[in-house]
């Protein structure tokens, strides 16, 4: 299991799932801390090879790719691992080692969160 910390999520007080870490923009204006959690998710995703990897793996069947899957993105297999990691660090992504392989994973809270920020 992956060590990473995924975007910070908040438990309601009725226990009906989970809310983003920061409210919509249009609502009021951001902490200092929603701030910098929503900085780190789009300049992990300011990068052209980390968005097409995030991409392949959030549309990949079954919610989750193995690295073999994702790895053709025109960059070499060390440059891969350093994006993946960088989207590890950045909460977007969780990783589980099976064997040799590595499977990646956006969680299901993460995208919510991610929605939920640029709603209006």
């Amino acid at each position: 299991m992956s060590n990473a910390k995924a975007l910070s999520l908040l438990e309601p007080a009725d226990g009906q799932g989970v809310v983003p870490c920061c409210r919509p923009l249009t609502e009021r204006p951001m902490s200092a801390a929603e701030a910098d959690t929503a900085a780190r998710m789009f300049k992990a995703l300011g990068d052209p090879v980390r968005l097409r990897l995030f991409s392949a793996v959030a549309s990949h069947e079954g919610g989750e790719a193995c690295v073999c899957d994702i790895s053709d993105v025109g960059v070499s297999q060390p440059t891969v691992s350093h994006h993946l990691k960088k989207l590890k660090e950045a909460g977007l992504l969780t990783s589980e080692r099976r064997g040799t392989w590595v499977y990646y994973r956006v969680e299901p809270s993460v995208l919510a969160a991610m929605g939920a920020l640029l709603t209006q």
